[in-house]
């Protein structure tokens, strides 16, 4: 189904000089004062300051012991008189003005004689012009200030304005493309099934774009918290969806993450702001498709377009659909799109990782990849629109083997309310008074068997981020990765041992994020990532590809736990280490049987790997030249090759045929 919407620039004004003041002087006649260039005001003061201190020295001490004499004067000097009293008293209000800001002359006598006027106009005329030079230099130099600190906070923006980037529109010779982003989810990949020989689409954007060699995801590993995080930038503990199944104390309710009834109601999911709310509160349109949480009515802030989740969506349909967002005209064109591929997580549960199954499903995933590609370039859209491939966590195979039994370790009646999976959170009855009772008790039984850790919220790694939200129990069973730590109710261990039963599911997740077999992939292509190709990037966590998504297509991130901003900063190319992009040896030390992890431990697949040859992504020595359109030319042809051969080995296993003969393997 398919949901419809719904300079700072200012002029700098130039301060006007203090005007120039003149003196009147009754027995000499006015002195003109030039203020047209700074040597001649200073001159002209100098000259009548050195006439003030020869009138002084007539006049002599005589002044001191009498008043002024009474004398008749014109109406010329009776108006002099005048103007000279009008300026004293400016003269005085300036005069304490300029003390105030630079500690200035300052007359405090209360003399009112013509001589006292006098002196008082002179005295301000010197301190004027004297600091006259001095105020033009501050002017300067604060306009001087302003201007290169401009350039500073322009200079800044453009360093933070990766965004830019998408903000150009883009031609791909028939329509014009405003940045627009292919964001895909392949649920469940884990970060060496790049080296199993089947994915020859996705060793293709290794090769061509940039990529770290694998990406942390969050704790807990598990889906609906994982895939938040990648659109929001935070972690879980801060977003609030704390794992798949949890426990809510505010509003007294479980969330459940298949029971969409109520796990798709917007009071979970609103402590944060996604990537379809950041969007379209700013203008860009949106398609999500089947997303977590997409279906929750975010802030009220819907998508443009929504699908919602249908578990029995074939991959090219998913493909179909992409590009039938691309083909719409700009104006209702998304240039947002985020895609969830729910098939590796599914197959990986019910199979294992390891198993032949998840090997047809791995290639599967692969050749819908393949398909997305040759869509793209048919629209020769390969340099317009940029494609992100990620995974939220990665899968460890489980054994019957590797259980401990919780009713052989707790007290049951103590538990008021289990959450999460693998990890288990407990609820007590009385938390206040048995939480560290019943602390103690477990962290015996952990030192003595080794197989899952245990821990407060107070005692809690820093590294997970799983500490401060309501939502998360005060007590936490962490088991080794591969271990599961189970009540009897729901599983046996001893029953199940004695019947020689399996345990199901046959792969899981939900372990410590930093564990080799959690490891996720981030792999990037397009006009917003314009690096060499084969790039390799620091290895990073998932809370960084909300930020980058939105660089890319030129939007301002919502506050986030990310701090990686567009362009990336590839730190060389995977050829440099002389292997592909590539884990570590991820055998987990405390797995003794079962590994889940070794390239040569597969299920006998039928002999399909070594009758099947797989096409080779072009090498990242080619030409710069085909960097570019050549590259995807080639690129192009390579997979076409590729896609015959992905149908008839992903026939071959569904059916469980050896692909060389086509004969039954059983």
């Amino acid at each position: 189904m398919i949901m419809a919407v719904a300079k700072y620039d200012e002029d700098a004004q130039m301060l006007e000089s203090l005007s120039d003041v003149g003196t009147d002087s009754d027995r000499d006649g006015e002195v003109a004062h030039s203020t047209s260039k700074d040597e001649e005001v200073l001159h002209d003061h100098d000259e009548a300051e050195r006439l003030l201190m020869k009138r002084k020295s007539d006049t002599g001490m005589e002044e001191k012991s009498k008043s002024w004499p009474h004398t008749k004067r014109s109406q010329k000097d009776k108006q002099r008189n005048g103007r000279s009293k009008r300026k004293s008293s400016t003269n005085e209000g300036a005069s304490h003005l300029v003390y105030e800001m630079e500690e200035g002359f300052k007359d405090t006598s209360s003399n009112s004689s013509a001589d006292s006027l006098v002196l008082t106009g002179t005295q301000w005329q010197k301190t004027s012009a004297s600091h006259r030079p001095y105020l033009r230099f501050v002017l300067m130099f604060t306009i001087v200030s302003i201007f290169f600190a401009l350039l500073a906070y322009g200079a800044y923006r453009a360093s933070h304005s990766s965004q830019s980037i998408s903000a150009r529109q883009f031609s791909n010779g028939t329509h014009v493309f405003d940045a627009t982003t292919i964001l895909i989810s392949l649920d469940g990949f884990r970060a060496d099934f790049l080296q199993r020989e089947l994915t020859p689409s996705l060793s293709a954007f290794v090769e061509s774009g940039v990529s770290p060699s694998y990406m942390l995801p969050s704790f807990p590993s598990v889906t609906f918290p994982n895939h938040y995080t990648l659109v929001t930038g935070l972690y879980p503990e801060s977003h609030g969806i704390v794992g798949n199944q949890f426990w809510d104390p505010e509003v007294e309710q479980e969330f459940f993450y298949t029971n969409t009834s109520s796990s798709m109601h917007a009071k979970w999911w609103s402590k944060a702001e996604p990537l379809w709310v950041t969007a379209e509160k700013q203008g860009v349109k949106t398609a999500i498709h089947m997303w977590p949480g997409s279906e929750a009515h975010v802030l009220g802030v819907e998508p443009t377009y929504l699908d919602k989740f249908n578990e029995h969506e074939k991959l090219p349909k998913k493909v179909d659909r992409i590009l039938q967002l691309l083909d719409m005209e700009r104006e209702q064109r998304p240039q947002l799109i985020a895609a969830y591929v729910p098939d590796v997580d599914r197959d990986g549960h019910a199979f294992g990782p390891n198993s032949t199954e998840i090997r047809a499903t791995i290639a599967e995933a692969d050749n819908m990849l393949t398909l997305l590609v040759e869509g793209l370039y048919n629209r020769n859209l390969t340099e317009i629109v940029n494609v992100i491939v990620v995974s939220d966590h990665g899968m460890a195979t489980m054994s019957v083997n590797r259980m401990v039994q919780l009713d052989d370790i707790v007290d049951m009646s103590l538990i008021d309310h289990i959450d999460g999976w693998p990890l288990r959170g407990l609820r007590l009855k009385n938390a206040e008074q048995d939480v560290p009772i019943m602390y103690e008790q477990l962290l015996d039984a952990a030192n003595q068997a080794g197989t899952f850790d245990v821990y407060t919220l107070n005692t809690m790694p820093e590294r997970y981020h799983f500490a401060n939200n309501p939502r998360i129990a005060p007590l936490w069973i962490v088991p080794k990765t591969g271990w599961l730590v189970i009540e009897k109710q729901g599983f046996d261990i001893a029953a199940t041992l004695e019947a020689g039963e399996e345990f199901h599911p046959r792969g899981l997740h939900g372990f410590d994020h930093e564990h080799p077999l959690m490891r996720a992939i981030f792999i990037a292509r397009g006009p917003a990532f314009p690096h060499t190709p084969n790039s390799r990037l620091p290895v990073f966590q998932n809370i960084e590809v909300y930020n980058i998504v939105c660089d890319s297509l030129g939007i301002q991130p919502h506050s986030n736990n990310g701090t990686i901003r567009l362009p990336m900063k590839p730190e060389g190319l995977h050829s440099d280490l002389g292997i592909s992009p590539k884990p570590p040896n991820d055998d987990p030390a405390d797995i003794h049987e079962d590994p889940v992890s070794s390239e040569n431990n597969f299920p006998e697949p039928g002999k399909e790997s070594s009758n099947t040859s797989l096409p080779e992504a072009p090498s990242s020595d080619q030409p710069e030249s085909s960097a570019k359109g050549n590259w995807w030319t080639y690129l192009h042809d390579q997979l076409e090759k590729a896609k015959d051969w992905a149908e008839e080995f992903i026939d071959s296993i569904r059916n469980n045929k050896d692909p060389s003969n086509g004969t039954s393997t059983s």
